[in-house]
């Protein structure tokens, strides 16, 4: 039977491809997007629900919940805004949720994510993970990926200079190195919506390898 879907950060890099994999999938009659401004995607699945994550309001059912949400520390302005949005926001998504039926639980998170980490980004990410894992869903899936790649919607030269340099590196990163491997975001995005299906329950994370042969299958 098909299922409903809810995404969360569904106007960003790896968001917005998952949400074009989410309404081309025949595993969802429906899909709702929380956002804080339109997609200016049109299609007869999508339901855009328009919500300010500080007070986000009870959700209508689904059955699986994808959290692509995500800033910088110098996008947020502080550490402490950030943390907002990547730690508070995604576990008050979660908790609502779950109250709204969700049985799955897929996030995007990074490699590296320790909630011991000296590194503030780090740490914050494992302590999102860490948290999750307390959160009764049937299946949690935390992909890590590294550096992402993709064409940004305000992409600076910094960045496109990091891409490149990326890129660059991929091929020297072996062994214990790969899963530092730089990925494209659209390849993060597919492997999201492809183990969505395989119906595995527990804790599951994914790294560079995992997730590139999750894409591929």
């Amino acid at each position: 039977m098909p299922k409903s879907a809810l995404i969360a950060g569904g106007t960003g890099l790896v968001g917005s491809h998952c949400l074009q994999f989410l309404l081309a999938s025949p595993e969802y009659a429906s899909v709702t997007a929380l956002v804080r401004r339109g997609t200016g995607i049109t299609h007869p699945k999508l339901r855009e629900q328009i919500v300010d994550f500080d007070r986000l309001p009870d959700l209508s059912r689904c059955d699986d919940a994808y959290c692509a949400l995500g800033t910088t520390i110098k996008q947020a302005g502080s550490q402490a805004a950030f943390r907002r949005v990547d730690l508070e926001y995604p576990l008050r998504l979660s908790e609502r949720v779950l109250a709204a039926g969700a049985k799955q639980f897929l996030l995007v998170s990074s490699v590296g994510a320790n909630s011991s980490s000296s590194n503030f980004y780090l740490r914050t990410k494992g302590e999102l993970e860490d948290a999750l894992r307390q959160v009764s869903f049937t299946a949690l899936h935390i992909f890590r990926p590294s550096f992402l790649v993709g064409e940004r919607k305000e992409q600076r030269t910094g960045e496109r200079i990091g891409m490149l340099l990326a890129e660059a590196l991929k091929l020297t990163m072996i062994g214990g190195l790969r899963k530092y491997r730089s990925i494209r975001a659209e390849t993060v995005a597919r492997a999201m919506v492809k183990v969505a299906s395989h119906g595995s329950a527990g804790v599951h994370i994914y790294e560079y390898d995992d997730i590139q042969r999750l894409a591929e299958e």
